[in-house]
């Protein structure tokens, strides 16, 4: 992004790491029209958390990325796939339980107590396909006609509000170079229900159980791609099943911070997918 002020990344842990692997490191905007993309020997996407505000204009620059010499991470094709929350249709059918969601609504009255019924919920959670940092995204248990304006613009989906996201958590897991390296929960601030840092989330490391290993290394191999890096986002549902709630595969936070080699393996990572060149 061209300013970060309000944002928390970490990204820069990785630096130190890159260098002593011979790698050095320019923080570039993607909104920077001077850049030359021939320049570098790789693009890695990072703290673009204002794409989803003109989508087209990001896919363009990607595209000049890569059809550059430069080597883009994640790929295009990834990301264009990643941008709209579609494919988690997708990852359904492919046999990955995805929170249940509706898709290709009008927003009215009458169907927002339709969802009500079809998702046997007392609350939903309507937000955009295409959003970050969880924008538009509003958890209601009544219709809110102020939302006219923002959901009649715009593509939407609804899911019903998992109660474990403010009980539990949200468990993100990450992997580089498709191997796990280090899990986080984050737990809304007590008035909010949204997990990122910016809204009052707060994150915490743990050691993962065997369940929700099993559920994000499953979630993972539905991709069929070979990655950088990628984040998968799950919350237990009420039977006590790990759920997908996003695949983070174009510029999540990394979270280097909340595991102490993670900065170290994700520089190995990228050390040694260059080498496959």
């Amino acid at each position: 992004m061209d300013k970060m002020a309000g944002y928390v990344a970490d990204d820069d842990l990785a630096i130190r790491p890159l260098a002593e692997l011979g790698w050095k490191v320019d923080t570039v905007s993607w909104r920077d029209k001077k850049a030359d993309w021939d320049d570098f020997e790789a693009v890695v996407i990072r703290t673009t958390w204002d794409y989803q505000l003109d989508p087209e204009a990001f896919l363009g620059v990607l595209k000049r990325i890569e059809a550059s010499s430069a080597r883009l991470d994640n790929p295009l094709k990834v990301v264009e796939w990643n941008l709209n929350k579609r494919y988690l249709r997708e990852m359904e059918l492919r046999g990955c339980p995805i929170v249940p969601t509706i898709w290709d609504g009008v927003y009215s009255e009458g169907e927002f107590d339709r969802w009500k019924t079809e998702l046997a919920a007392n609350e939903l959670i309507i937000k955009p396909e295409i959003s970050a940092t969880a924008g538009h995204t509003y958890r209601l248990n009544s219709f809110d006609p102020e939302l006219i304006p923002i959901f009649s613009k715009r593509q939407f989906m609804v899911q019903p509000f998992i109660p474990a996201i403010v009980t539990e958590g949200e468990y993100s897991l990450f992997y580089f170079g498709g191997e796990f390296s280090h899990a986080i929960v984050k737990i809304p601030a007590s008035t909010d229900f949204r997990v990122q840092e910016e809204h009052g989330g707060k994150i915490i490391a743990v050691e993962p159980v065997e369940d929700l290993l099993a559920a994000g290394r499953s979630a993972l191999s539905l991709i069929g791609e070979p990655l950088l890096y990628a984040r998968v986002d799950l919350v237990r549902d009420a039977p006590g099943r790990f759920v997908l709630m996003e695949l983070e595969l174009i510029e999540p936070a990394l979270y280097l911070r909340m595991d102490e080699r993670a900065p170290t393996f994700f520089a190995e990572q990228f050390h040694e997918r260059m080498n496959e060149l």
